[in-house]
């Protein structure tokens, strides 16, 4: 059985192999493609993979190319975790909202637009090869942003089984484990579910069971009791009270943005300057020709549990597990009043048959709003993106919460565009 990664030159990669690693008894991959278009970077981190796979006895093959057709020919499974423009398109998408007073960000707001007008064409050539070399092979994008890339690829390449793949649910999974852990109840991770639905960095916790009991109420109220007992608290008490859901972090962005903009006027360093300082201590240490093991900074990296989430899905799908798994797919009617072809955040069950989504009550008016506003901006982004289309992509800028005052959409428009225009032949 054969994987491959595109954009395998990712910092995170080393800890894709462990996850590979430690299923191997249930998961018999026998080729590992990992390709990469920076061939240093191919050379430095694949060539760290190898020496890992070759530590723990060569369970199978880790092969590295810079051909995309010929990693993805005959794949099971193809993961996309690219970026294109490298961190240095990230930091520009940062500053690009910064200097217009806007939201600095990679996923989301104008950053998030330019992020993913240069990101679809790619995705959808990736789905195109999948299409013609390796049919029936599931495409796992973790590549940001998750929500919208996987919003693309279901309109535009229906064929291709795909799903978006994020590490915040399952972050906040674990992060609720630990705190019930020192409450005294300690539970293994696959007796626990949680309930989330939204859009990708857009979406509402609202429950969590273990084995099949209902334990959101203690979890509410101890979440609300150390946000009161906290002099400048992540949420307002009040707030998930009285939505009865903890808001995704990447809500802040939304709920608070006056506190995130006066955040960014302290920069450099934004985000990505941060990042682009770990990777080159990550990536000197990756090229040590020693090393077997990640190093210990990899989690600075921000990719928590990313190892684990990739590779349970695919475990999942291989072996018809019927694991429930929160993911980014079309919610096909699972959300009554809801479009069905919407692409939404939310717990599905994997097996052999596919990612089929579980039956889910709709967000509360409160929530909706803001979901329907940025979905609407989603579905614009996605006709600019593949089309090169100028006035859809007018119209997200104009659509989007966090987007620019009316008068000043075509100025932001354009400076995007020239920006990025190495990233965006279609326009």
């Amino acid at each position: 059985m054969k994987v491959a990664v595109i954009g395998g030159g990712s910092s995170y990669t080393p800890e894709l192999i462990n996850g590979f690693l430690e299923r191997v008894a249930s998961f018999p991959m026998t080729e590992l493609w990992i390709m990469d278009i920076q061939p240093e970077r191919l050379e430095v981190v694949g060539g760290f993979a190898q020496r890992m796979v070759a530590a723990k006895g060569q369970p199978f093959a880790v092969h590295l190319t810079t051909n995309q057709r010929e990693a993805i020919q005959g794949a099971a499974y193809v993961i996309t975790q690219l970026r294109v423009g490298g961190m240095q398109a990230r930091r520009e998408d940062e500053y690009l909202g910064r200097r217009h007073g806007l939201i600095g960000q990679e996923t989301t707001g104008v950053g998030g637009m330019a992020k993913a007008l240069r990101t679809i064409p790619v995705v959808l050539n990736i789905a195109r090869d999948i299409t013609e070399v390796a049919p029936g092979a599931l495409l796992a994008n973790f590549t940001n942003p998750a929500g919208l890339v996987t919003e693309a690829l279901s309109r535009y390449a229906p064929a291709v089984p795909a799903a978006g793949v994020c590490n915040v649910p399952i972050t906040m999974k674990m992060r609720t484990l630990d705190t019930l852990a020192q409450q005294g109840l300690v539970v293994a991770p696959e007796q626990a579910s949680l309930d989330t639905l939204g859009l990708n960095h857009l979406s509402w916790h609202r429950g969590f069971t273990i084995d099949g009991e209902d334990v959101w109420p203690r979890i509410l109220e101890k979440t609300i009791a150390h946000l009161e007992a906290q002099p400048d608290p992540e949420w307002s008490p009040r707030l998930v009270a009285s939505l009865g859901m903890i808001p995704n972090y990447y809500l802040s962005y939304f709920y608070e943005t006056s506190r995130k903009l006066a955040a960014q006027e302290k920069w450099p360093p934004s985000r990505a300057e941060d990042v682009m300082r770990i990777e080159g201590e990550l990536l000197a240490q990756y090229a040590e020709p020693d090393r077997t093991e990640p190093p210990p900074g990899l989690m600075q990296r921000g990719g928590a549990y990313y190892s684990t989430v990739a590779t349970q899905l695919l475990n999942a799908h291989y072996n018809d597990l019927g694991e429930v798994h929160v993911v980014n797919v079309p919610h096909q009617g699972a959300v009554p009043g809801w479009p069905a072809d919407w692409v939404l955040e939310m717990p599905c069950r994997v097996g052999r048959d596919g990612i089929r989504p579980l039956p889910a009550r709709p967000l509360p008016p409160a929530c909706f709003g803001l979901l329907a506003q940025v979905k609407m901006y989603e579905l614009l982004t996605v006709e600019a993106a593949v089309h090169g289309d100028r006035e859809a992509a007018y119209q997200a800028l104009l659509a989007h919460p966090l987007g620019p005052p009316a008068h000043r959409v075509q100025a932001v428009l354009d400076d995007l565009l020239e920006t990025h225009k190495a990233y965006l032949p279609q326009f």
